[in-house]
């Protein structure tokens, strides 16, 4: 599915189920050493994808431990972004040369609680969200809009090292397969003001992307649209 939405020469690798007998880094058990084993399938199945797709970058195994914000540390040169949820697991890379960030987030296709779009959304957003679900109720535009702010998240916390809150991006949800984020993040000099995505859904699984190109800065944008 990622291959549909992230352009050349992203890689990417994807499993629909934890294959067994993948063997982790020691530094890597560490981190999982108390976790139950749904937490232990996701973390072990997400980095037997990542280390997939950096082998298709020419990249030896690496250990892809979490810093102190939970991003996982790279090799030199790479950005890339890990995704899972209920039945998938998924990784994509790229070198430096060719993009700055790439963050991508993977959801089910079901209703977001009320309670969390309430705590993530913004007015503006939910008043886009009915309009959408007016226009095609089969998809659960929530739970897109939620996954665009992850990779949203994804994208900017690499770039900046600074957080940025869910009120923060006023995400303009297309029906075509794109997205844009608006930022307006605390700092006073903003690295980037806008990040474009994209997305796609196969009736389970919805999933959001964002790939920044190298040398894409940030610039004053038209931030005319609906409301």
């Amino acid at each position: 599915m990622l291959e549909q939405v992230l352009p050349l020469p992203v890689v990417v690798a994807e499993a629909f189920h934890d294959p067994v007998d993948v063997v982790l880094f020691r530094q890597e058990k560490a981190v999982i050493r108390r976790s139950i084993d749904k937490r232990r399938g996701e973390f072990t199945t997400v980095r037997w994808c990542a280390r997939h797709a950096l082998d298709r970058l020419g990249e030896a195994p690496h250990p892809l431990i979490p810093d102190e914000c939970g991003a996982p540390r790279r090799p030199d040169g790479v950005v890339g972004s890990m995704t899972h949820c209920e039945g998938y697991r998924a990784a994509a890379v790229a070198r430096t040369c060719a993009y700055r960030a790439i963050g991508i987030d993977a959801e089910p296709d079901q209703p977001v609680p009320k309670c969390v779009l309430e705590m993530v959304a913004l007015p503006a957003e939910l008043r886009r969200l009915s309009a959408l679900g007016e226009r095609d109720p089969r998809i659960s535009w929530d739970r897109l809009l939620f996954s665009a702010k992850e990779t949203v998240y994804k994208t900017w916390y690499p770039l900046t090292r600074r957080p940025l809150g869910f009120h923060q991006a006023d995400i303009d949800v297309l029906p075509d397969g794109t997205f844009t984020a608006y930022l307006s993040p605390s700092s006073p000099q903003p690295v980037l003001d806008r990040l474009a995505g994209r997305w796609t859904a196969d009736r389970v699984l919805l999933l959001t992307v964002i790939a920044v190109p190298a040398g894409e800065h940030s610039s004053v944008h038209d931030r005319t649209r609906t409301v």
